[in-house]
């Protein structure tokens, strides 16, 4: 009797194994697929990183200098204009030549009439005159100002 338990016992435990066998293999080949798929992703995600690492790269260098005319002519000077500019776009004095591309105090000499811009400068500030407030403060973020 007690070897007609342990053979049944023993036919009992390798039918078991075959069937924990069966399902955990479906299961470890699904777990391999996930972990498959997960790594693609992962890979893409990084790829995409770097694709927009660099378009935003590009981006801040193409807000960062204003876009030019290549003539100067007829383009005119006016203290008040530049006031006037600086107040409609509501920036400081500080980002107004951020966005010109000269420091604060020159912004402040050319309000008050001490000094005219040149040639480059004059350029910058018509390049700016068509610009609105959110456009503004866009490239101002873009810059790396406020």
């Amino acid at each position: 009797m007690p070897n007609l338990l342990s053979l049944l016992n023993e036919k009992i435990r390798r039918v078991a194994r075959r069937e924990i066998r069966g399902q955990t293999q479906k299961t470890r080949r699904l777990t391999a697929q996930h972990r498959r798929d997960i790594a693609a992703l992962k890979r893409r995600v990084a790829a995409l990183a770097r694709t927009v690492a660099f378009l935003e790269k590009q981006e801040q260098r193409r807000v960062a200098s204003p876009p030019v005319p290549q003539e100067a002519q007829g383009v005119r000077f006016s203290a008040r204009s530049v006031k006037a500019q600086r107040a409609r776009l509501g920036l400081s004095a500080k980002d107004f030549g951020r966005l010109v591309g000269v420091a604060a105090l020159t912004i402040y000499s050319w309000e008050s009439g001490k000094s005219r811009p040149r040639k480059k400068q004059l350029l910058g500030l018509a390049a700016v005159r068509r610009l609105g407030k959110r456009e503004a403060r866009q490239r101002l973020e873009m810059i790396g100002g406020r």
